[in-house]
């Protein structure tokens, strides 16, 4: 039994939203929630069941994700705190195709509402005087190396193969990783984490034959670190100079571009 009171509203496709009243403890919130859902989901026929938090609420956050609710984003700025701020609220959703109870339940759950980073493989090419290539994109001002962001499931080596054939439109070796850095906070994006693969040896003649994607990539070039400097940003070029340097059997480590 529970001394919380879970007022269920529930729309015609098969879905519900959970919500209550007042202060409530924690574990008695958890309780009322994981009684409702159970009753909502396999006696009421229900498919999806909905549960919006303030998102400075932790022990009701906590309360939600422990009744078998997963987070499914944030709606900013979607509620007035009592300071006559606006503050944001988390949404959670749990299906009755979840699994709920378990390792793999509790792992699905946890995954949900645990911080996420974008992975970005990217892939250098050098010719045999040493310059290497770069790409002109049509959505941002400095250049960068081939490659982009790894799509989920997709191991880092693969995704820097799919991105170099989308971008020059032809196959080509990707070798050993280089540099691995981490990438603060950039321009309206959060942090991120870049691998850099070695991609051999190339000339004049094969960039003569790739197809460039025409939605993503202006041109390309070959250019020396010096020249390169000018085109990219700080951080890219301390990267940059650094994966040119490293020997056949070398890898790094850099936060920024710069060994800590």
């Amino acid at each position: 039994m529970t001394d919380v009171e879970i007022s269920v509203s529930v729309f015609d496709s098969g879905i519900a939203t959970f919500t209550w009243q007042g202060a409530v403890s924690p574990d008695s919130l958890m309780r009322a929630l994981g009684a409702a859902a159970e009753d909502a989901l396999q006696n009421r026929g229900l498919r999806r069941l909905e549960v919006s938090v303030p998102a400075d609420d932790v022990g009701a956050r906590r309360a939600v994700l422990r009744a078998g609710f997963r987070m499914e984003g944030i709606r900013r700025q979607a509620i007035e705190r009592s300071d006559g701020l606006y503050g944001d609220v988390c949404l959670f959703a749990r299906l009755a195709s979840d699994q709920t109870y378990g390792p793999h339940g509790f792992s699905g759950v946890m995954n949900s509402a645990l911080p996420k980073k974008r992975l970005i493989a990217h892939v250098l090419f050098r010719d045999e005087i040493g310059r290497v290539l770069l790409c002109e994109t049509q959505f941002k001002a400095d250049w960068e190396l081939p490659g982009g962001i790894v799509e989920p499931y997709e191991t880092p080596r693969q995704g820097a193969i799919r991105e170099v054939t989308e971008e020059l439109g032809i196959e080509l070796p990707v070798g050993r990783l280089l540099v691995v850095d981490w990438m603060p906070p950039y321009l309206g994006w959060d942090d991120a984490i870049e691998m850099i693969f070695d991609g051999g040896r190339i000339g004049e003649d094969d960039l003569a034959a790739w197809s460039l994607q025409p939605t993503e990539i202006k041109r390309v070039a070959l250019v020396d670190l010096d020249t390169a400097a000018g085109l990219v940003t700080p951080l890219a070029h301390r990267r940059l100079v650094l994966a040119a340097s490293l020997g056949p059997d070398e890898m790094a480590y850099t936060e920024d571009g710069r060994t800590p």
